[in-house]
């Protein structure tokens, strides 16, 4: 192919996919990820920024384009001119890049080896980093109790978890999780691994895992994008003492453990 019939062929993917998303999100490491894929592949979409602490992801507005009442969503345009809702942070993050990643720009061509090798760790993030490190964060300062047995099992699975990842890395030459290139299998994991220490664990125990989150945190598109809708300040956590941890931990308890009460009920 010709550059010139390269470049009408870009073009014309472009226009034929020209995208109308609206993010639903709120910054957290599940919710930064959209933003930052969005501000990686360059395209224009509208935030709303959910007000968590009054409840609007429980809106009947909302849940119908969630269900499940959580952040992120994203609506579109699809190709018949109605919409479509994607929810899952993950189901999203393959929707970016399957709709409107048609050069490969932060992926691998479908059916590849090396798409199934970004499958495997966008799958094992949605399934165990995030879940597991959620719970850690919970235990650890959440509960209205300290319960060392919940502490301990989820810190240490999720530093595990972070032991398999450093020493992935350590055979990566290109310094991605995947291949030669940034994938969603690095965007899905970075938001997690950013609030570390909130989590109770010391970056420090792994270097190749340390190097990659520092080296993510200069691209223009994670300094951009980690900050929709509110600037991303878990870098901060770093500096922080475990005592000033808490202190920060403090005012989102009761309101955690309220949200808790009322879905009980349900």
């Amino acid at each position: 192919m010709t550059s010139r019939i390269r470049q009408f062929a870009s073009q014309f993917i472009t226009m034929a996919t020209k995208s109308d998303i609206t993010l639903y999100t709120v910054n957290t490491p599940n919710g930064i990820k959209a933003s930052i894929l969005l501000e990686e592949l360059g395209l224009p979409y509208k935030v709303h920024a959910i007000k968590m602490g009054e409840n609007e992801q429980k809106e009947p507005w909302f849940l119908e384009i969630n269900p499940n009442g959580r952040i992120p969503a994203l609506t579109d345009s699809w190709d018949d001119g109605k919409p479509i809702r994607i929810f899952e942070s993950g189901s999203i993050l393959q929707y970016l890049v399957d709709r409107y990643d048609k050069e490969n720009k932060v992926s691998y061509p479908a059916g590849s080896r090396e798409h199934w090798e970004t499958t495997n760790w966008l799958m094992w993030q949605m399934g165990g980093l995030g879940p597991m490190q959620g719970q850690a964060n919970h235990f650890k300062r959440y509960a209205p109790e300290k319960i060392e047995y919940g502490i301990n099992r989820y810190v240490n699975e999720s530093r595990r978890l972070y032991r398999t990842l450093d020493d992935h890395l350590a055979k990566s030459s290109s310094g991605f999780i995947v291949g030669d290139r940034l994938t969603i299998a690095d965007i899905s994991c970075w938001g997690w691994i950013a609030i570390a220490k909130w989590s109770g664990l010391d970056i420090d125990e792994f270097p190749n895992v340390k190097k990659w989150l520092f080296a993510l945190r200069e691209r223009p598109g994670f300094k951009k994008g980690a900050s929709v809708p509110t600037p991303h300040t878990a870098f901060d956590f770093f500096d922080l003492t475990e005592e000033e941890l808490e202190a920060k931990a403090a005012p989102s308890r009761a309101w955690i453990q309220k949200g808790m009460a009322a879905d009980a009920k349900k």
